[in-house]
């Protein structure tokens, strides 16, 4: 895992707000020991769930979006290593193992115009280069026997953490989508809109289950193709849900489970889908925090969970100084997943 930039026990000091009388995450979070080998302590320690960052915006850049992904990585690792370490959820089961390094795959990409043929040619193929990478970290992590917690960066990432999944997994995998859009567009380069339609496409996504779809920004084209694969490939929409009330929220959430929940599954977040966070493609209108919050706790609670995936938010592109939220309203949302998993282990 040549690409990747370790996590520091010096770095987590650094970031952790210490105070007499508690303990933080930061405290007890494991990180990887100077000049270890990134894979045999992954399969030596004790850590059941792994943080994985991955700060970058080139996916998001290719498909015509605004950029500030990169960002989220940093604000919720430091929101996340000082939530209290108690009975409801420990630090110690986490390994922070770190960042994909993506310094100068974000130097080349910075005056990328995407309205250039050739510079979306180039943004592209850096998408691809990333698609290989994080393939490479999900698929050890995976191999370990950890659960990996992935941050930041563009939906394109989902290609890197499905491939990676399903060759740890020896099989193609399946994946839940909470989000406003598809990202399963048409293979005409890599880019954040099509992320899950690439790993279709190449056998390594056996059921993709969109839920929450705007209806408003989900075109006539793509609407075709998931009538056309309805057998592998299923969605409801937002409106359908919590305007028009013609579905149920938990009981969407139970079909959307027996449909994916035979083989191992991904849970995608895109935090385009919860009004007013700041993203790529923000909305005014969408699910609550809340609905997220437990959308995550009832798919995580299946054995059959093997990530979650939280993207598109980006800190620096709100407009006041409250960015550090966005790291806040992750780590809520990780220790729902971890809180979650372990009820399986309690049962």
């Amino acid at each position: 895992m040549e690409n990747l930039i370790p996590f520091t026990v010096t770095d987590l000091s650094k970031i952790t707000n210490h105070r007499s009388g508690e303990i933080k995450f930061g405290e007890k979070m494991l990180t990887m020991p100077i000049d270890e080998d990134p894979i045999l302590f992954l399969n030596s320690c004790d850590a059941k769930y792994v943080l994985f960052g991955i700060p970058e915006d080139i996916g998001v850049r290719a498909n015509y979006g605004r950029p500030g992904t990169a960002t989220a990585w940093e604000c919720a690792i430091k929101s996340i290593a000082n939530i209290q370490h108690n009975r409801f959820c420990k630090g110690s089961q986490i390994l922070v193992l770190g960042q994909l390094d993506v310094i100068q795959d974000m130097k080349k990409v910075a005056h990328l115009n995407f309205n250039k043929v050739d510079d979306r040619t180039k943004l592209s193929q850096l998408v691809e280069k990333i698609d290989k990478e994080v393939s490479h970290i999900i698929f050890n992590i995976i191999k370990s026997g950890k659960i990996p917690i992935i941050i930041g960066g563009g939906h394109n990432n989902a290609y890197g953490n499905i491939k990676g999944t399903a060759l740890a997994k020896g099989k193609s995998i399946n994946s839940i989508n909470f989000d406003a859009h598809s990202d399963f567009r048409i293979l005409e380069g890599r880019h954040s809109g099509n992320g899950f339609s690439y790993v279709y496409e190449e056998g390594f996504l056996k059921k993709y289950f969109i839920f929450g779809l705007h209806e408003n920004y989900t075109s006539k084209s793509v609407l075709d193709i998931l009538k056309k694969t309805d057998d592998r490939v299923r969605y409801n929409t937002y409106e359908s849900i919590n305007i028009r009330k013609e579905k149920e929220f938990n009981q969407e959430m139970t079909l959307a489970l027996e449909f994916i929940e035979t083989d191992p599954f991904g849970i995608e977040i895109d935090l385009d889908a919860i009004p007013n966070i700041a993203s790529s493609a923000m909305t005014p209108s969408g699910f609550s925090i809340e609905q997220l919050r437990l959308f995550i706790t009832f798919f995580a609670k299946n054995k059959n969970a093997s990530y979650i995936h939280i993207c598109e938010g980006a800190p620096e592109l709100c407009y006041d100084k409250n960015n550090h939220l966005i790291g806040k309203l992750i780590g809520y949302l990780v220790t729902d997943f971890i809180k979650a998993k372990n009820c399986i282990e309690q049962l």
